[in-house]
């Protein structure tokens, strides 16, 4: 199926991967509005207890992961100093949180640089750590691969994701012959990568896409990041369309954006710890939440203190609080404008278009 036919599909069906393609638009949009098949999973058990944080399996890899992971952007911010980043991370491990976030790109790369350094002493063997990238030629995402590596300071890395899948051409670049995908690939086979996954916050329809054209060429994702909040389930909702598809491929689903970086708590309707219970009532492998202050890391494990999973009807009972201000995307910025979108703002990481664009496209 060609890319443009694709996106026909999916604007008309919703979930091109589980309507049936005899289904006409009028009875696809009623199943869509009503029906059961765009119900949103819920999480079976809370997970395996262990003080107070909770563990799950990472999709079909096996590994055992912390349902709380530490976001990378916070603890780089301008406005941490560098101890307090290192302290708060160690901290959050000493307190039984595993699951490592990062990014290449996330505060010039001083996120990475502090996390490796609070790795150090022991700590990076008690932890699955995972960064992304924006490459999306061979030679960028190369290139930035093993600047991470370097930050970190580590020989490999348990999750490498192809960041910021924001744009229907991003699949298509990624594993185009000389895309972003070789490079990962090899870094796997020489043993700087343990699993592959992807990220995205912009359109369900975009992710659905790439497990397509990752299908097309025999492949397999480990991990699908994604925003899974208490707004999500009223707006281009990554929850209904995407969450399905992850669960029946046994895809690793972290969670991001529990509160829009606080955007969605803006709204006067929510508190932090619904927004997480919320999160980890899913599906979800690791629910990732940014971390810059005690105060933040204590919530974050109060959350899982106290988390029980919540129902359909306690669910049904959440998102009636948030539908009257979710339904055009307002708090969830990182849908509807580009104020998330890094990737946007610095096309130069993404590296150059694919020889065959070079080759076919006008000469300006």
């Amino acid at each position: 199926m060609k890319r443009r036919d694709f996106f026909k599909t999916a604007a008309i069906c919703g979930v091109a991967s589980t309507l049936p393609a005899a289904l006409g638009q009028e009875k696809s949009n009623a199943i869509q509005e009503n029906g059961a098949m765009n119900q949103i999973p819920l999480v079976r058990s809370a997970g395996t207890r262990k003080g107070d944080m909770l563990y799950r399996t990472l999709g079909s890899t096996g590994e055992k992961v912390s349902a709380i992971g530490i976001g990378g952007y916070h603890i780089g911010n301008h406005g941490l100093m560098e101890e307090e980043s290192i302290r708060l991370i160690r901290s959050g491990i000493d307190r039984g949180i595993t699951f490592m976030d990062n990014s290449w790109d996330y505060n010039e790369g001083q996120s990475e640089i502090r996390m490796g350094k609070a790795l150090k002493d022991g700590y990076r063997d008690k932890v699955f750590l995972m960064t992304k990238l924006d490459g999306r030629t061979k030679e960028s995402a190369e290139s930035q691969m093993n600047t991470s590596l370097e930050r970190l300071q580590t020989d490999h890395i348990d999750l490498v994701q192809h960041h910021e899948i924001i744009r229907f051409d991003d699949p298509d670049r990624i594993f185009a012959e000389g895309g972003a995908m070789e490079a990962v690939l090899a870094a796997k086979k020489a043993g700087k990568v343990r699993y592959i996954g992807f990220t995205g916050h912009k359109d369900p329809h975009i992710h659905l896409y790439m497990l397509k054209v990752a299908a097309d060429h025999g492949f397999h994702f480990d991990t699908v990041q994604m925003p899974l909040n208490v707004m999500d389930a009223h707006f281009r909702s990554f929850g209904k369309m995407v969450l399905p598809e992850l669960v029946k491929q046994k895809i690793g689903v972290l969670g991001m954006k529990s509160m829009g970086d606080s955007v969605i708590l803006k709204s006067k309707v929510v508190s932090p710890i619904e927004c997480l219970h919320y999160s980890l009532s899913l599906p979800t492998s690791v629910v990732i939440t940014g971390i810059d202050k005690p105060e933040i890391l204590d919530q974050a494990f109060e959350a899982t203190k106290t988390f029980q999973p919540m129902n359909r009807e306690q669910i049904a009972q959440l998102l009636a609080k948030t539908k009257e201000v979710a339904m055009a995307g307002k708090y969830e910025l990182f849908k509807t404008s580009s104020h998330f979108d890094s990737t946007a703002q610095h096309p130069d990481w993404l590296g150059g278009e694919t020889s065959w664009v070079q080759e076919m496209a006008p000469s300006a």
